[in-house]
């Protein structure tokens, strides 16, 4: 059996992207029309008790149905533990489905890299899917809690990036100094290079005050009490020296200026940014850099325990979709909502660079066309907008959007329009629904790039 979409947008540059929300929307349409839907439940349980479910329905779980309930469920499962996080994964209702799913999530498995990360990397837990009736299925559990919003005395606020940092001097909520210096600290194995360039940001931006009062930093990838336990800045360094360099890297800094400190994923420091700037709540902050960063402020104004990791969650379900080099798996945000989408389009759109230059410069040269209304340059802009739109739409199937905050290099300038433009005509004519409830922001030039690092100074309270 084989799901079939036809999308109103068709990609330009890359006209087989299957947007997930719409095979995902027909697949369902069809389990709802074969009269034999089995209701099932998936519950993701994370180590500080909480849990989130997700509950539908697929096919009889035999013959022809087997293989697109797998892939239906095991997407979706990745989707969910990229987006909320879990270590233990209970599919209720039906236990064939499950032992074909922990067959994948599993050491030897096609998603050994998620396996690995979210069980012993983030959660310090061996992963494990498990099955039980509809009856047992695990409850919702979910936590929030308030974040950043502190303006008072002299403040230190950094952003760390794959391809360069910014740091913020802040004084009483004014802003009276930014930085942003290039670095690459991607694939440096010498954990002491990622050391002294945060120290050396640190060291500049204290030089405008008389003092340091606190000091709040954004990162890309998952913290826990200040501590990185996945971060794609320190993929490069051996995992045997993680526990005596990486880990404790933040309790080192704090130890050396005796202040607090509070680390935070970049993507909820981008809602955070969003919601401080633009007074609403319903966030979903997406920063367009070297990776994908994504945060959420709920309704409420606070972010939960979400991991909110998008990079690795799939909007592109062609089994030949672009592979990210780091999970090994296809079709996933960071290849098309990054600097890489820009590298991996430029060839189709005619640019010709050199194999060897670095994603940043050939953004900058894209970037340089498309200031001159050049064609090539927009045709790449557009073919990431339709991506962004039907993304968009997909993420909203685990988030309640009312604001889009769209920021990062690859959103500056007329690129950055034109992205937003098309996504939102992808909205209005797929999506009508969504379109009524989700508006899309962009901040100023200087808040895309040193937006982040002033609002992570708010983070620590006195």
């Amino acid at each position: 059996m084989e799901i079939k979409v036809a999308p109103k947008f068709v990609s330009e540059l890359d006209p087989g992207f299957v947007p997930s929300v719409l095979w995902n929307r027909e697949y369902r349409k069809q389990v709802a029309a074969s009269g034999q839907a089995v209701k099932i439940i998936i519950a993701l349980t994370r180590s500080v008790g909480t849990v989130s479910t997700f509950e539908t329905a697929v096919f009889s779980h035999e013959g022809e149905f087997k293989a697109v309930n797998v892939k239906y469920v095991e997407r979706m499962i990745k989707s969910l533990l990229w987006t909320k996080g879990g270590y233990k994964i209970t599919v209720a209702g039906c236990d064939a489905l499950a032992k074909d799913i922990a067959e994948i999530y599993s050491p030897t498995g096609a998603r050994a890299f998620d396996y690995e990360f979210m069980g012993e990397n983030i959660y310090g837990q061996t992963m494990e899917i498990v099955s039980c009736t509809l009856e047992d299925a695990p409850e919702s559990k979910e936590i929030e809690v308030k974040l950043g919003g502190n303006m008072d005395g002299c403040r230190i606020g950094f952003d760390l990036g794959g391809s360069d940092r910014k740091c913020a001097a802040v004084i009483d909520g004014k802003t009276v100094f930014t930085e942003e210096i290039t670095w690459d600290p991607y694939f440096e194995k010498d954990p002491e290079y990622h050391k002294a360039g945060i120290r050396d940001s640190l060291r500049r931006a204290a030089e405008h005050m008389t003092r340091v009062d606190a000091i709040g930093g954004s990162a890309a990838g998952v913290y826990v009490n200040n501590q990185p336990r996945v971060a794609s800045l320190f993929r490069g360094v051996d995992r045997s020296l993680w526990n005596e360099h990486v880990i404790p890297i933040f309790d080192k800094i704090q130890a050396e200026y005796n202040v607090p400190m509070q680390i935070a994923n970049d993507g909820d420091v981008t809602a955070l940014a969003g919601s401080i700037a633009m007074e609403s709540n319903g966030v979903l902050g997406i920063a367009l850099g070297t990776s994908t960063a994504v945060g959420y402020v709920n309704l409420n104004g606070n972010i939960t325990d979400w991991l909110n990791e998008l990079a690795f969650s799939p909007i592109d379900y062609r089994d030949d979709a672009p592979v990210d080099e780091w999970s090994g798996d296809v079709g996933c945000g960071v290849q098309y909502f990054s600097q890489q989408a820009i590298a991996r389009l430029a060839p189709a759109a005619g640019f010709d660079f050199p194999t060897d230059m670095p994603f940043p410069e050939q953004l900058v040269k894209v970037q340089e066309k498309m200031a001159k209304d050049d064609d090539s340059a927009a045709r790449i802009y557009r073919t990431i907008g339709v991506y962004f739109g039907y993304g968009i739409a997909q993420y909203a199937e685990f988030y309640d959007i009312r604001l889009l905050l769209a920021l990062g290099r690859v959103t500056s300038g007329k690129g950055g329009d034109l992205i937003l433009a098309v996504a939102q005509d992808v909205l209005n004519e797929e999506f009508p629904e969504l379109a009524k409830n989700i508006k899309f922001r962009t901040p100023d030039e200087k808040f895309k790039r040193h937006g982040q690092a002033v609002i992570a100074a708010s983070l620590p309270s006195l």
